[in-house]
Formats: structure tokens, C-alpha cells, sequence
């Protein structure tokens, strides 16, 4: 959000407020048992799961947002190679600059282990407005036959 502010001489500047406290809620509806209301996450945790839910979305998936997603649950059937690593490492980095304007300085690591064929993956990131360490996303995606 900008805000654009007039000095006493007529020139504007503009201000970015930025947030200092973020919330959502939990995707498990747990409830408060003494409110009965909906239990909140908050903060790193609140960003951290908008991360995994922006990163596990598949394109296509979300209605009348094309853009949004990502083909990694589409890539573990395919052979690892760099340049599929390379493609999937800068298709996330790009989503998370577009969709998730609370976090900046994303960088994304991802490795195939070759033998079981799981794609590591390593995300991190800084938030925006909080004075807390850079924070760190480590998850394996394997691949599952039925």
C-alpha cells in the first residue's frame, strides 16, 4: 500500500507502509475451546504455510488465476536433470516474488536424490517488516505409484 504525501512546498514524496504483525487462520480449524473461535496462526508460521500452499498449487488449479502454481508435482515423474531442476528452482522464485508480498530475498535449492528419485527442496526467504533471521522451508517430494 503507497501513500503518497504532500511537503509544505508542493513536491510529494510516497511512503510503503509496511506491516509488522501477520495472521491467518489454520487450515485445520482447530478451535479455541474457550472461545469457540477459530485458532489463528500467526507471523513466520502464517507465511510459511502460504508458502507451501502457493508452491504445492499446480497451474491451472485455482480458478480464474492461471499463473498461479507450479508443475513441480508434475515434474517427479521425469528424469532429474539440471535443467529441469534449474526451471522448477526459477518457476518458484518467480511465484513467490509475484504471489507472496510479504517475504523478499527468496532464493530456492533443489536437488534430485537418485536413487529414490525425490526432488529435495530448500526455500529461503526474508520477511518483510519483522526483525527476525532469514527463515528456511526443507521439504521431499516423492514420487508415489498406486
Amino acid at each position: 500500500m503507497a501513500l503518497e504525501i504532500r511537503d509544505i512546498d508542493n513536491s510529494s514524496f510516497r511512503y510503503r507502509k509496511t506491516s509488522r504483525s501477520f495472521k491467518d487462520i489454520s487450515l485445520t480449524f482447530a478451535k479455541n475451546p474457550v472461545t469457540n473461535d477459530i485458532l489463528p496462526i500467526k507471523n513466520e508460521d502464517a507465511i510459511k504455510k502460504s508458502v507451501m500452499n502457493l508452491v504445492k498449487t499446480r497451474l491451472g488449479e485455482r480458478f480464474f488465476n492461471d499463473l498461479l502454481g507450479t508443475r513441480l508435482e508434475d515434474s517427479l515423474f521425469e528424469v532429474g536433470t539440471s535443467s529441469l531442476i534449474y526451471s522448477l528452482e526459477s518457476e518458484i522464485a518467480i511465484l513467490l516474488e509475484n504471489f507472496e508480498p510479504r517475504i523478499n530475498n527468496t532464493k530456492v535449492f533443489g536437488e534430485y536424490q537418485d536413487e529414490s528419485n525425490d526432488l529435495l527442496l530448500r526455500i529461503t526467504y526474508d520477511i518483510v517488516g519483522l526483525p527476525i533471521p532469514t527463515q528456511e522451508i526443507e521439504f521431499i517430494l516423492e514420487p508415489t505409484r498406486i
